[in-house]
């Protein structure tokens, strides 16, 4: 049959041989796999980064959280050293050095009227950079609602795969973390 397809003496050798080299399978696992690797390390690095983010938010968030009750319950306001600096060595102090945090932690403390007044935009201009100039530190006295923000410039760790999380030039991304309480009557 295959005589009729392959005229000559040569057609049965040259079958035997291609349905050999077909039948081969060493070296298929190695193929595969360079076939498969860029997706395949595109998305557990993508996975990673983004899980970091997470962490580091969660962090932040619990570390403000945290420092934010010394605010709520009145006790650092009635220290005399009570300043925009002495709080974010709390907040940093809470924060397990995660992360650098010492003079990289950017602190809104601001006080309100009502709770529906707390409203606050976002600090990132048209540029991608952060805007502080709105930002305050007034943590208010009894029975004044506060809203107390944070946050933070994190640098993406993988820059082309990173890219749809930076919401800040330079490859960035902006952590924040809020509390809104009201204070207590001490």
């Amino acid at each position: 049959m295959s005589d009729m397809i392959f005229p000559g003496v040569l057609a049965p050798l040259w079958l035997k041989r291609l349905k050999s080299w077909t039948a081969d399978k060493r070296g298929v696992a190695a193929v595969e796999f360079a076939m498969i690797a860029a997706p395949f390390f595109f998305l557990i690095f993508g996975l990673l980064e983004i899980c970091v983010i997470f962490i580091m938010s969660a962090v932040m968030e619990h570390g403000l959280s945290e420092a934010a009750r010394g605010i709520r319950t009145g006790q650092l306001q009635s220290g005399e050293d009570f300043n925009r600096d002495a709080f974010e060595e709390i907040v940093c102090a809470e924060i397990f050095d995660m992360f650098a945090c010492k003079g990289k932690i950017l602190l809104d403390v601001k006080t309100f009227d009502s709770f529906g007044s707390t409203g606050n935009p976002s600090p990132i201009d048209e540029d991608g950079e952060v805007n502080e100039s709105g930002f305050e530190f007034d943590p208010g006295g009894r029975d004044e609602i506060v809203v107390v923000r944070a946050f933070y410039k994190w640098e993406l760790m993988t820059p082309v795969l990173s890219a749809p999380l930076a919401n800040l030039s330079g490859n960035r991304r902006l952590l924040q973390a809020t509390v809104v309480f009201r204070n207590e009557p001490f």
